[in-house]
This record gives C-alpha cells, sequence and structure tokens, in this order.
C-alpha cells in the first residue's frame, strides 16, 4: 500500500539521542567526563559551552562529594527535541547538592552557582539508593542557527 506524505497533520520528528559512560571518581575521570562530553557534542554538532563548564563541574563534585570507594559514577547527555540534559550520577545518595553563597576569598564552593548561572534549568533527583543524580539542562539554537563547535 502506498502511503501519502506532505500532509498537514504529519510532524518531522527528531530522533533522541543519548551518550552515557561510566568513570572513575578522581580527577581523572572528572577531566575525562568533559573530554568526553566535548566529543560527543561535537559528533552531534552542538555548541560545546557551557555544556562543556557544566559537565567539568558536575563531574567535579561527584568526583570530590559523590566519592565512594569502589563506585564509579555516569555521565549521561540527553539531547530531547531542542534541550541537552547534562546528567552526573554517584553513589552518595545521602548527599544532595545544593548553591550556597560562599565567603568572596574562598577557593572552592562556587560551582553550583556556576551551573545555575549557566542552565537553563538544573537540580537533583535522589535514588536509586544509595544514588542520586545531578542535573542541568539548556536549550539549543534552532537547527538552522547551529553555533559552530570548534575551539
Amino acid at each position: 500500500m502506498n502511503r501519502e506524505t506532505g500532509h498537514s497533520g504529519e510532524q518531522l520528528v527528531e530522533p533522541v539521542r543519548n551518550f552515557s559512560v561510566l568513570l572513575s571518581p578522581t580527577p581523572r575521570g572528572a577531566r575525562l567526563a568533559r573530554l568526553l562530553a566535548v566529543e560527543q557534542l561535537r559528533s552531534w554538532e552542538l555548541p560545546l559551552s557551557p555544556a562543556d563548564q557544566i559537565v567539568a563541574e558536575l563531574a567535579a563534585n561527584a568526583a570530590t562529594h559523590g566519592h565512594v570507594p569502589g563506585r564509579d559514577f555516569r555521565l549521561t547527555l540527553y539531547v530531547v527535541g531542542d534541550t541537552l540534559r547534562v546528567e552526573v550520577t554517584d553513589t552518595r545518595g545521602d548527599r544532595l547538592p545544593r548553591a550556597r553563597a560562599t565567603d568572596p576569598g574562598a577557593e572552592r564552593g562556587r560551582g553550583l552557582l556556576l551551573v545555575a548561572a549557566l542552565a537553563g534549568r538544573w537540580g537533583a533527583t535522589p535514588g536509586p539508593a544509595p544514588r542520586k543524580t545531578v542535573w542541568a539542562e539548556l536549550a539549543l539554537p534552532a537547527a538552522g542557527s547551529r553555533i559552530p563547535t570548534s575551539r
């Protein structure tokens, strides 16, 4: 049977794209998370910034605050429609993150404030035990106006 195309009721649906990898909860694992995310975004022809900075902050937090010996953290990137979602899942579900003001002279403690400033939305989802997922969402430019992906 032939199928007619071009009906006004038909919609072009973009596929959901995703990438997921387990990494060691170490500074090296956090750095690798950022590098792998950049390469994946390049392959999808999506803007690298500010997603690379968000991945770097969330992965560093997983390696620093979510570290449990012998348990890895997971980096996941999803693209659904015009939204990129970055997720970092670690095994310290008892420590939910929160952005807080820091002393101007402090050398640490601004990571989630940076994520909040760069992302359209962010949050943390507990479980399943003993895990938690910290996520951030970014609006992507329209398909016809892609930003160059090289640096």
